[in-house]
């Protein structure tokens, strides 16, 4: 019996999901085809399949990964002091906007999310959790003195969801310019919680 080397098969997974929403940023996920995906990840049908049944589990598995990877982060925002570890989680949430192609999946995400009640609880899910760490980030910053909060922690943890949220929603502007406005919304940031800027 073959054994699978979890390392590898995790790697596969991530090769074949990053392709993939790739893909369905540009064209969208009902024009995007298995073989699409097949044909741009290098990769046959047959072994696709061995990774998802269908093409809308790869879709599913981009926000499970998702969730995979802002957990790893938060776990080295815990490491540095909260107010670092609240900008460490910002920059982390923003750099995917500075690919103007993922307004794309942006809208995508909107679209899918409506008809699939898995894809809607499971993206759901992982704004929940982003909200309540963040949240005990500002509130433990406020606590130890680098920031003073206006509002409840939880209130603040959600205007920075929205904050970075716009962020993305701008993308379909030619004009924005997604790295220069990084440092305003960590700007803006730093002034309601009266935080110096960095």
């Amino acid at each position: 019996m073959r054994t699978v080397d979890p390392v590898k098969h995790a790697e596969k997974k991530r090769h074949i999901t990053d392709t993939a929403a790739g893909l369905f940023a540009q064209k969208g996920f009902e024009r995007t085809t298995v073989a699409d995906i097949c044909r741009a990840a290098d990769i046959s049908t047959g072994s696709l399949f061995h990774y998802f049944p269908t093409k809308r589990a790869i879709f599913r598995e981009i926000f499970v990964q998702d969730a995979e990877d802002n957990a790893q982060m938060f776990a080295k925002a815990r490491e540095l002091s909260p107010w670092d570890g609240v900008l460490l989680m910002v920059d982390h949430l923003c750099v995917p906007a500075l690919d103007r192609s993922v307004a794309g999946l942006v809208l995508e995400v909107v679209a899918q999310a409506s008809r699939d009640p898995e894809l809607w609880e499971l993206v759901g899910r992982n704004e929940q959790v982003m909200r309540d760490e963040l949240a005990e980030l500002l509130r433990q910053a406020h606590d130890a003195g680098q920031i003073t909060l206006p509002v409840s922690a939880l209130t603040a943890a959600t205007w920075v969801q929205a904050l970075v949220d716009g962020l993305y929603g701008r993308l379909i502007d030619p004009d924005f310019d997604a790295t220069e406005q990084v440092m305003t919304l960590r700007l803006i940031l730093s002034r309601f919680v009266g935080a110096e800027a960095r």
